[in-house]
């Protein structure tokens, strides 16, 4: 896969984060780096059930929201589930930490200015969308499972709803596991086929006689966006994989399932 401009490394006070070159809304990619929490979760876990003290993981938000230049608020977060389900939210789905989650969803949208919208990894893809003419955002979980489900299709349906328009919306895919690292059985290469039409390109290839395939959750999602209507020009991709980046970025495949979670941060600006 060819890959856009590259993403931006940024660094505030030592918490380091990624801006892609498509998002003209105040955004950013997480790292591990510039928190303070300990152990297997050093040092930037944004995970509330990773293991981590209440007190780490609020202070940890403070520093994004401080890197971010956005004032110390609730966030919009949901319970995130490999489904499809995506919400509009405004100023009243903003959450306290460490409260209930009022509802499940992998991806949330909106019009509202200054709602922080978020969605967390550690692996799975997270794809930032947004339209600029319209003021509309979202962040949209992108596991395998929701993706060949076509949560990308729900989300650009929900912007539309809200006054989007496809050929106007801007794509970041951010970084996630990659083919080089991604080995799965034959059921996901099967659904990105039904999904894409067969048009599937260089999302998988076949191990041999194995039965193993190696797939790219990543060029499937930009295919997808392509096929909903976005211009190949508004799409931006990391070229950063969590797993072989496993020092940089959380990688639940990497640490077998002891590490923290990372965030995808989106505000209509």
């Amino acid at each position: 896969m060819e890959f856009s401009k590259p993403f931006a490394e940024m660094s505030y006070k030592g918490l380091v984060f990624m801006t892609a070159p498509t998002i003209p809304f105040t955004h950013g990619f997480t790292t591990r780096w510039g928190g303070v929490s300990e152990g297997y979760l050093d040092s930037l876990n944004l995970g509330e059930n990773r293991g981590d003290t209440e007190e780490n993981v609020r202070e940890n938000y403070n520093r994004v929201f401080e890197a971010l230049g956005l004032p110390e608020q609730k966030p919009c977060f949901t319970k995130q589930v490999h489904k499809t389900d995506v919400r509009i939210v405004t100023d009243e789905d903003r959450r306290e930490l460490y409260t209930p989650f009022a509802y499940e969803a992998d991806g949330i949208v909106t019009k509202v200015k200054g709602l922080p919208l978020f969605c967390f990894t550690a692996d799975c893809i997270p794809v930032l969308l947004c339209d600029p003419v319209a003021g509309v955002a979202g962040a949209i979980h992108c596991g395998w499972r929701s993706t060949v489900a076509d949560i990308l299709s729900v989300a650009i349906a929900k912007m539309t709803e809200l006054g989007a328009q496809a050929e106007n919306v801007c794509a970041a895919i951010g970084p996630g596991i990659e083919m080089c690292c991604y080995e799965t059985d034959a059921e996901v290469p099967e659904a990105i086929e039904k999904l894409l039409g067969g048009d599937c390109g260089d999302a998988y290839f076949a191990v041999g006689d194995t039965g193993k395939f190696m797939v790219d959750l990543k060029e499937t999602c930009r295919k997808r966006l392509l096929q909903l209507g976005l211009k190949s020009g508004n799409i931006s991709v990391s070229d950063e994989c969590t797993s072989c980046n496993s020092d940089k970025y959380w990688s639940h495949r990497a640490t077998k399932g002891e590490r923290g979670s990372q965030a995808a941060v989106i505000v209509v600006s």
